[in-house]
């Protein structure tokens, strides 16, 4: 019982730890969102995670990376990224999601090794490799492809009104953060959001700069009022600002500044990491999160005003050395 108790945890763990959280009670706020937008979303997502963190632990993987959920996010999203592109109740796409959470837990390992010669996390890159990989070879399978016509397409330019109205506005606001696990309600984003707040007030208010930087850089570059009330422009601008102050670095009016920096950024690279991956069948996913988080990551280090490092003071010149 205190065993299956204490997994339960760690899966609540993994699901917290999408918006780099290690709170197994966000998990559970965050596990209800799913489940009242869709309940077959809340049960890939839990069963997901339930995967990861089970596979992880028969590997031998370190103990802290389980106990913190760490194995159990990048599975997490695989599976509720496959229930939704692939269609939830197809039995294939079932087992293509069992099939793909083990897999992503290999990918973890190797995503894992790789940066940690930079100090760097590794992220939703283990799952936005996996993901984009199955969804573009996806139509090459009749086993597996979505139903209907491929979902390959050439960029196109934006059109549509770009005039915000108040409803566009406050439904982008919630749905800036539902978006991170695919879902459309704005109150799925507002139970999401309450999850933040109760792991952590800063969390909760870097969710909200995140989702306002957004749609304020979303709205400045003239994107149609469409795409920024959906949460399409926006979730990753949440993530980074989740990551940038509070997470990877301390909470401070320097980090803020950066995080907030870095959250129009991915707003920017969103339609950009779209534009690459829609010919062959990709999504964008949290590509551009990942991407701009790393760098702010690496790049930070030669800021100690961001970091809180000190610089190293001038070495004293010594006395002249002998002719």
């Amino acid at each position: 019982m205190r065993g299956g108790l204490a997994f339960g945890v760690r899966v609540l763990r993994g699901l917290a730890q999408v918006m780099l959280l290690d709170d197994a009670r966000a998990g559970a706020v965050f596990g209800l969102a799913l489940l009242a937008a869709d309940w077959r979303y809340g049960v890939y997502a839990l069963g997901g995670a339930a995967l990861g963190t089970g596979a992880a632990s028969v590997l031998g993987v370190a103990r802290g990376r389980i106990r913190t959920g760490l194995e159990g996010f990048n599975s997490c999203l695989t599976a509720l990224g496959f229930a939704v592109f692939l269609d939830a109740s197809r039995p294939a796409t079932m087992l293509l999601a069992v099939a793909a959470c083990l897999v992503v837990t290999v990918v973890t390992a190797t995503v894992v090794r790789l940066l940690q010669v930079w100090e760097l996390p590794t992220l939703t890159l283990p799952y936005c490799v996996l993901a984009c990989a199955v969804l573009v070879a996806a139509p090459a399978f009749r086993r597996i492809r979505p139903p209907g016509p491929s979902i390959a397409a050439l960029p196109r330019v934006a059109s549509g009104p770009t005039v915000l109205r108040p409803q566009d506005v406050g439904g982008a606001f919630f749905r800036n953060l539902s978006q991170v696990f695919f879902l459309d309600e704005w109150y799925a984003g507002a139970l999401l959001l309450v999850g933040l707040f109760l792991a952590s007030r800063v969390a909760g208010w870097m969710a909200c700069s995140g989702s306002a930087t957004g749609i304020v850089t979303a709205w400045a570059l003239e994107a149609p009022a469409a795409r920024i009330a959906d949460g399409t422009m926006g979730y990753n601008a949440v993530l980074v600002a989740l990551a940038l102050c509070g997470v990877f670095l301390s909470a401070t009016p320097a980090t803020l500044t950066y995080a907030l920096l870095g959250a129009a950024t991915a707003t920017a690279l969103t339609p950009a990491a779209a534009a690459l991956l829609s010919p062959s069948g990709g999504r964008p996913l949290t590509w551009p999160f990942v991407l701009t988080t790393l760098a702010f990551l690496a790049a930070a280090r030669a800021f100690p005003r961001i970091t809180g490092a000190r610089t190293p003071a001038a070495p004293r010149p010594g006395p002249p050395a002998p002719t």
